[in-house]
C-alpha cells in the first residue's frame, strides 16, 4: 500500500500539470500575439471611385457588325433592351421592359408609332411563307403591352391590342385595327379599314371614317406623353426643382 501510495503521488500531479501548462502557455502566447500586432488598415472609399451597375441588364446591345440605331428625339425607356438589327426612326417611344431582338433579321420602328410595355419583337431567319421575315412597323402604328410581334408587317396608322400575337409573315394594312388578345396566324392578311378580334382573329366589321380618323390621333397623343418622360433624361432635366424643394424644406440655402 505505502508502494501505490507514492507511485500515484508522482504519476497524478504530472498527469494534472501538463494540460494546464500548455492551456497556460497557449492562452499567454496568443495575448502577446495580439498585443505585438500591428492594428488593420481602415480602406476608405475613394472618392472618384467609379460606381459600376452589375444588374447584367444593357439598354443597347450591338451584335456583330449590328448596332440599334436610336433617332435623337425618339424615346427608349431605360429598361428597354435593343439587341443587333434595330431601328427605333424619328418620334418613335419604347416603353419600359420591351425587348426588340434584331439578333437574326432587322426590326423598324417607324415615325411616330409606340410599342407600350413589355412587348416582345423579333424577328426570324426567313418566313416559311415567303413574304418578308423582318418585322415592320410603319408609322403611326400603336402596340399594345404584352403583345408579341414575330416577322409581321404593320402598314401605317394601325392599332394592335394588349396581348396580341402575330405570327410570322402576318401583314396588318393601313387603318386596321386588332382587337386585345387576338392572334394572327402566320401568313394571315388583314385587309385595310377592318376590326379583327380572336384566337384565331376573324373579320369583326368594317371600320367608319370617324374610327379611321381617330388611329393616327391615339399615336400622336403617345407621342406627346412621351416628351414629359423624355425629358427627364436630358442632361438638364426638371430634377433640379425638386432638389430645390428639399433643400428649401430642410433649410438649406438653394
Amino acid at each position: 500500500m505505502a508502494l501505490l501510495a507514492r507511485v500515484s503521488r508522482r504519476i497524478v500531479p504530472r498527469a494534472l500539470s501538463g494540460p494546464l501548462l500548455c492551456r497556460a502557455f497557449s492562452a499567454e502566447a496568443a495575448q502577446s500575439s495580439q498585443e505585438s500586432a500591428p492594428p488593420a488598415p481602415i480602406i476608405r472609399e475613394s472618392a472618384d471611385r467609379v460606381k459600376w451597375d452589375y444588374r447584367g441588364q444593357r439598354k443597347i446591345i450591338p451584335l456583330g457588325q449590328w448596332t440599334p440605331k436610336i433617332a435623337v428625339d425618339a424615346y427608349v425607356a431605360p429598361n428597354v433592351v435593343l439587341a443587333g438589327q434595330v431601328a427605333v426612326q424619328d418620334g418613335a417611344s419604347v416603353w419600359n421592359s420591351a425587348v426588340l431582338r434584331g439578333d437574326l433579321n432587322k426590326i423598324t420602328v417607324g415615325f411616330c408609332s409606340n410599342v407600350q410595355e413589355r412587348c416582345v419583337v423579333h424577328a426570324a431567319w426567313s418566313s416559311p411563307t415567303g413574304l418578308p421575315a423582318e418585322t415592320t412597323i410603319e408609322r403611326y402604328v400603336t402596340i399594345g403591352a404584352y403583345s408579341l410581334l414575330r416577322s409581321c408587317t404593320i402598314e401605317p396608322e394601325c392599332i394592335i391590342g394588349q396581348h396580341s400575337i402575330l405570327m410570322e409573315g402576318s401583314l396588318v394594312e393601313t387603318h386596321s385595327i386588332l382587337e386585345a388578345g387576338s392572334v394572327v396566324p402566320p401568313g394571315r392578311r388583314i385587309p385595310t379599314g377592318e376590326l379583327w378580334a380572336g384566337n384565331p382573329a376573324k373579320f369583326v366589321r368594317s371600320l367608319t371614317h370617324e374610327e379611321t380618323l381617330e388611329i393616327p390621333k391615339l399615336a400622336v397623343a403617345i407621342h406627346d406623353l412621351s416628351r414629359s418622360y423624355f425629358s427627364e433624361f436630358l442632361p438638364y432635366s426638371t430634377a433640379y426643382l425638386e432638389v430645390e424643394k428639399l433643400k428649401t424644406s430642410l433649410g438649406i440655402s438653394v
